[in-house]
């Protein structure tokens, strides 16, 4: 017990140094000793030399790519098993049923 409340001490210790701390008026001669000039500048020049292009780089390169085919369907015995039908629908199609994507235990639909 006596560990635990000197752990606990140390810890809160810690605080009542960084309320200390925190209640000193701050000198303004050391804030403007630690400012760096002109950060403001750098950034502003890097977001539109550095970031502005990437984003369009970015843009034209998802524009551009074309769909990849669809993947030709197996029939696996494994795989779209329906034991009893969905209770939605025609009851053969999953919930989140995409028919460019997900295939029926036949096939896909456009290709029936």
């Amino acid at each position: 017990m006596a560990l635990a409340t000197r752990a606990l001490s140390r810890k809160f210790g810690t605080f009542r140094v960084l309320r200390a701390s925190l209640e000193q008026p701050l000198d303004p001669s050391v804030i403007s000793h630690h400012s760096s000039h002109g950060g403001f500048k750098i950034w502003r020049t890097l977001f539109f030399v550095v970031c502005i292009p990437a984003m369009a780089i970015a843009k034209i390169n998802c524009s551009l790519q074309e769909e990849p085919p669809r993947p030709e369907f197996k029939k696996y015995p494994y795989l779209r098993i329906r034991n009893k039908k969905f209770p939605w629908g025609d009851g053969n199609k999953t919930l989140f049923h995409n028919p460019h994507v997900n295939a029926l235990p036949d096939g896909y639909e456009d290709e029936l």
